[in-house]
């Protein structure tokens, strides 16, 4: 499969031809697939980035769709207020406290035998994200934090992989698809991550199930135009829906990489990818606790972010600090944006619970 830019990953034909089956006939027979399109969307790749509630409805809509690899990477377990709008999950998930890739691919064996699944359980980072994405033909953007997209978005300009970009509160979502060395990219539209706890948090200004439905829809959608090398047919636009309010618009982006002189995909600078940018995270030995340390934020305010965590939880804070008890963690915050995670000494969970609560 070609993108538009260089895919140093290599064509996804190297995979055995296979041919449209009577399942996708349905899909097929829509004209801009067609048996030609359904081929090549069986022989695609895809790695979806976080298994969570747009990674689960990413994943079992191309699962369905008959990708023919697609790599599931996640870092978190599945929870019981997962189930709400991660729809590849269940009580029994929860139960036996599986790993959200693990589940996922479970699911999609029972759903789609014909395709191959990879769960990987891991933090993406940028010690292995390289590693993650060479062979893939499109990345699906499913996290929970501005840190992994401006990684994936590095790494997807010096791979010249397309990726498509959706994030979701409350009932508002957003997406673009970005093609390396032809659109805008997210740092375009954004030149630094948001400094932690200036954005809010699932879990902190809730979600609706619906908005996670149409966002995930909607990208899973342009990863088929791209495993089906139909370019113009990408939506070159930011689409931003409010489904309560019942709003719709979308922002051109034709342009912008010349007006930013954007460093990422105009002057080919990849600081996320590099490692020099990103948050530090260090398990703490013999405190039961992980110290994240998101990069370069400006001073926290430790009141707003009280305000914001009151009510989810016990919150006590001082001039210096900021502590918060939640679903067995305890969670020490400074004005720096650091945090002491206590109640677990892996680094993949105590970055989860630091995403959910006060934000990348």
């Amino acid at each position: 499969m070609n993108s538009p830019a260089s895919n140093s990953g290599g064509p996804a034909s190297e995979m055995s031809d296979p041919r449209p089956l009577p399942r996708y006939a349905r899909q097929a027979r829509f004209a801009p697939i067609g048996e030609q399109g359904q081929a090549k969307i069986q022989q695609g790749r895809v790695l979806i980035c976080g298994c969570g509630a747009l990674g689960s409805v990413l994943a079992n809509t191309l699962g369905r769709a008959g990708v023919g690899r697609l790599r599931l990477v996640d870092r978190d377990f599945v929870e019981i207020t997962n189930l709400q709008r991660q729809v590849l999950y269940d009580e029994r998930d929860v139960e036996e406290y599986l790993p959200k890739a693990v589940a996922a691919a479970s699911k999609l064996a029972l759903i789609n035998s014909e395709i191959e699944v990879e769960p990987i359980v891991t933090d993406v980072n940028a010690d292995n994200v390289l590693e993650l994405c060479r062979d893939v033909d499109v990345i699906l953007d499913g996290t929970d934090n501005f840190e992994t997209r401006f990684l994936i978005n590095d790494v997807a300009h010096e791979l010249g992989i397309p990726w498509v970009y959706g994030g979701c509160i409350g009932a508002e979502g957003q997406t673009m698809t970005v093609l390396p060395g032809k659109t805008a990219c997210l740092r375009c539209l954004m030149p630094e991550v948001p400094p932690a706890g200036s954005t809010p948090t699932c879990d902190t200004a809730g979600i609706v199930g619906s908005v996670i439905n149409v966002i995930a829809s909607i990208q899973a959608l342009e990863a088929l135009k791209i495993l089906v090398e139909d370019w113009d047919a990408i939506n070159p636009c930011l689409a931003i829906f409010e489904l309560w309010e019942n709003r719709f618009r979308q922002v051109r982006l034709d342009g912008l990489r010349d007006q930013t002189n954007c460093p990422t995909c105009k002057q080919g600078d990849f600081p996320w990818l590099r490692g020099e940018k990103g948050s530090q995270s260090t398990a703490l030995c013999g405190r039961n606790a992980v110290q994240v340390s998101p990069g370069q934020v400006p001073t926290l305010s430790l009141e707003q972010l009280a305000e914001k965590l009151r009510g989810l939880g016990d919150v006590s804070s001082n001039r210096y600090l900021l502590r918060f008890a939640v679903d067995g963690y305890q969670l020490t915050i400074f004005p720096d944006g650091r945090a002491i995670v206590g109640g677990t000494e892996d680094i993949g969970i105590a970055k989860s619970v630091y995403a959910k609560y006060i934000g990348y």
